[in-house]
């Protein structure tokens, strides 16, 4: 199902401009990542501090939240679906969050705009689970997508995952370690663990109180 279309999109979005980066329309990622172009980091925050990135931020909860916790930080948070993306800017406008910006975009440009070795850590929250297997291939385990977050992470950064699926976070734990990352702090039941400093997502709410198992894992390459 298509969302619809949000009154005033565009309008709302150029509102946002000064914390939005668009990082391509180029329909064929194939090609586009070729030409780099790649964003000033340091003068889009207008420091150097370290950078993290939460790819797939909804409305941004997660990223706003985080942003919060950790002022010393930078936090780029990126979105496909423009709808849900210019409720998280607002958002985050109204909070007056200076160390959190957001792009507007795929994970399968991050290679063509995001130096390499310039990201701290990435967060995958609550990605699509893509369960049919004809369509592994837009997971964001998936080994593509793994390679261009090698590329991108600081040596020895680490990637963190949560999900509610079961299956998913299976198949994340396969491709991670097949693809040479090693794993730790692996949660099958996050909520029921003693993990602190947990940063709950809008999904992960609605789903934790369902009684459904949050699962979790942190990944990094030696």
């Amino acid at each position: 199902m298509r969302m619809r279309k949000k009154k005033h999109l565009e309008e709302r979005l150029e509102r946002c401009n000064n914390i939005i980066d668009l990082i391509s329309d180029d329909v064929n990622f194939v090609t586009a990542i070729e030409k780099k172009e790649f964003i000033d980091i340091q003068a889009l925050f207008g420091n150097g501090n370290p950078v993290v990135l939460e790819i797939g931020c909804g409305k941004g909860k997660f990223a706003r939240e985080l942003a919060k916790r950790e002022p010393d930080i930078n936090v780029l948070a990126l979105e496909k679906a423009a709808n849900v993306l210019v409720i998280a800017a607002e958002k985050a406008m109204e909070e007056n969050l200076e160390n959190l910006k957001f792009l507007h975009g795929g994970a399968e440009y991050l290679e063509k705009f995001l130096r390499p070795e310039s990201i701290e850590r990435i967060y995958l929250n609550f990605s699509c689970p893509y369960p049919k297997n004809r369509y592994a291939n837009h997971r964001l385990t998936n080994p593509r997508f793994l390679k261009s977050y090698d590329v991108i992470l600081k040596k020895g950064a680490e990637i963190h995952q949560k999900t509610d699926n079961m299956h998913f976070f299976e198949y994340s734990i396969e491709q991670l370690s097949g693809y040479g990352f090693s794993l730790k702090n692996i949660s099958l039941d996050l909520h029921n663990s003693d993990f602190e400093g947990n940063i709950e997502t809008e999904y992960e709410h609605r789903f934790a109180s369902l009684g459904m198992p949050i699962y979790r894992l942190e990944a990094y390459m030696k």
